[in-house]
C-alpha cells in the first residue's frame, strides 16, 4: 500500500521563491500556500500540513509571530524557517519563537531535501 503524501504549508510573500519551492518539492509532496503569517495560522486549521516552511519577512504577521501563534494552537507540527536574513542572531530568534530548524535563502535543494527527510 502507497504510503500517502505530506502536506507541507509553505508560508513565503514572494512569488519566485514561492515557485521554487513548489518546483523542488511538487514530486514528493502536496504543498499549500500562505502568503502572509496571518494566512498562515489559518492554514494550519484548514490544511492540518505536516511540515510548514515558514518566511520570516512578511506582510500583514512575519514568520516569528506566526510560528508564535502557531505553537499556542500545535506543539508538534515542524516549522522550518526560511529567510534570507541567514545571521546567527535569525537563526536563534527563529529556534526560539518555536521553529524546528532553519533554512537560508537563496534555497539550496539539497539542504532542503535534508532538513525535511529529519522530519519524515
Amino acid at each position: 500500500m502507497e504510503t500517502p503524501r505530506k502536506k507541507i504549508l509553505v508560508a513565503e510573500d514572494n512569488d519566485s521563491n514561492y515557485l521554487l519551492i513548489f518546483s523542488l518539492l511538487k514530486k514528493s509532496y502536496d504543498i499549500v500556500r500562505a502568503i502572509n503569517g496571518l494566512e498562515a495560522i489559518e492554514k494550519l486549521e484548514t490544511e492540518n500540513p505536516d511540515i510548514i516552511l515558514m518566511d520570516l519577512k512578511m506582510p500583514e504577521m512575519g514568520g516569528l509571530e506566526a510560528t508564535k501563534r502557531i505553537r499556542e494552537k500545535n506543539k508538534t507540527v515542524p516549522i522550518i524557517a526560511l529567510t534570507a536574513y541567514a545571521f546567527e542572531s535569525d537563526r536563534l530568534s527563529a529556534l526560539e519563537a518555536g521553529c524546528n530548524d532553519f533554512v537560508a535563502k537563496p534555497i539550496n535543494h539539497q539542504q532542503l531535501i535534508e532538513v525535511l527527510n529529519l522530519f519524515k
